[in-house]
């Protein structure tokens, strides 16, 4: 029988515009933003629809923006009767899938991820640096970090999809580690417009403090089958799910290997909730033959109603 996960956005996916369609054709997505504008303000659900870009890109607001416009997506399709019976979300994006598994509420989760963004940005030193390496094997750009620590902290960021891996440090220790890829065969390295080395261990106490925020918050054991960034593991009790978001500011995210453990669990259709089409697009490189679609506006959402009503 075929399974349908639900996977959610992180940062970098954001437009200006988002979520804003749905919100102005369905009640549940207004909803959202209502939700957000009561939580954050007006000004930041301003932000979201109008810009300016550069206040959006800021990681503060970014983080809970595009939580919010992903939750907007996610209940317009629960507003129409679809469940999945996985949930997955990329770094930022795996509160998303909190909340889609009643983890915790919506209106938690925007304060969340807005604390989350601020501590990641006040954590940030001056010299951080992103950057990802195109057409090299993760267990080669793995090497090329540690040879190039000698110069500073560089490690594994993300494991996105075969040939595409991100690295994160200090921008000396970054930049060995682009040219070590590049002489072990790497088509690019590409150094990344990030405000800071997300997800290394720059990043611990962030995500300490972020572990203080957590427990101002009612959380509650997953109601759907939540895959962890940290990992590749179903996290299944409210114990569980604070630990790993604490450590899933400072740790690799391995979305490679959650989305072939989703495929080997038996998922053979992957919707992207939210802005944009990163993951569709990491997805399709990582297991081809599944179907991949997304919901981030009217017509994304009726070309995926109409595929499931022509699958009944």
């Amino acid at each position: 029988m075929s399974k349908t996960a639900f996977v959610f956005p992180g940062q970098g996916s954001q437009y200006v515009g988002m979520g804003r369609e749905l919100a102005q054709n369905y009640a549940p997505a207004a909803e959202v933003f209502a939700q957000a504008a009561a939580v954050l303000g007006q000004e930041f659900v301003d932000i979201i629809n109008n810009g300016p870009e550069d206040a959006l890109k800021q990681t503060a607001v970014t983080q809970p923006a595009i939580l919010t416009a992903s939750i907007a997506s996610l209940r317009v399709l629960e507003s129409k009767g679809v469940k999945p019976e996985f949930v997955a979300g990329h770094s930022l994006g795996e509160y998303s899938a909190h909340v889609a598994a009643g983890t915790f509420s919506f209106q938690d989760a925007v304060k969340l991820v807005r604390e989350r963004g601020q501590l990641m940005q006040e954590a940030s030193p001056p010299d951080g640096a992103m950057a990802a390496i195109l057409g090299l094997d993760s267990e080669q750009v793995r090497a090329a970090c540690v040879k190039a620590s000698c110069h500073g902290i560089v490690e594994v960021a993300n494991y996105n999809c075969p040939g595409q891996v991100v690295i994160s440090g200090q921008l000396g220790a970054v930049k060995k580690a682009i040219d070590l890829c590049k002489e072990a065969g790497a088509k690019r390295g590409i150094l990344l417009q990030v405000s800071g080395p997300f997800h290394s261990s720059l990043m611990i106490q962030a995500g300490e403090r972020l572990g203080e925020a957590l427990l101002s918050v009612k959380i509650n054991d997953p109601e759907l089958p939540l895959i962890a960034n940290i990992n590749a593991e179903y996290v299944k009790t409210r114990e569980r799910v604070t630990t790993s978001l604490i450590q899933q500011v400072s740790s690799s995210v391995r979305w490679e290997e959650c989305i072939r453990r989703l495929a080997a669990d038996g998922t053979t259709v992957f919707v992207e909730v939210g802005p944009g089409k990163v993951l569709a697009g990491l997805i399709k490189k990582i297991i081809p033959n599944v179907k991949v679609f997304g919901v981030e506006d009217v017509a994304s959402l009726e070309k995926f109603l109409a595929y499931l009503e022509e699958s009944r």
